[in-house]
């Protein structure tokens, strides 16, 4: 997917969310993602999500590429929506690929 946002605004999906928080050091931390999450849409994690998490994971685990179950549903999510993924994670390249249908 080349479309880095979802009509030139960036989103979140509730995965990003968790990690981000799981990741929030402390009170400046807290009140920065208080902030994004009030500025930012979050996108749906629709059933249909899950399922292509689900086969993204088979598809992964047949090529012998492990990933995290969050990598999974937020390369899911951004698949269903139709978006990109700004990250600094080989995961997610990875991934592209199995989205992409290459190996």
């Amino acid at each position: 997917m080349s479309d880095i946002t979802a009509g030139d605004r960036a989103v979140l999906c509730d995965m990003v969310r968790v990690e981000l928080w799981n990741g929030a050091r402390g009170a400046t931390d807290h009140r920065v993602l208080r902030e994004m999450e009030e500025q930012l849409e979050t996108v749906p994690t629709t059933p249909e999500v899950w399922t292509l998490a689900r086969e993204l994971a088979r598809r992964a685990r047949s090529k012998g590429i492990t990933v995290s179950a969050a990598d999974l549903v937020i390369a899911a999510c951004a698949d269903h929506h139709r978006l990109g993924i700004i990250h600094c994670d080989s995961h997610f390249d990875q991934l592209e690929k199995l989205r992409s249908g290459s190996s």
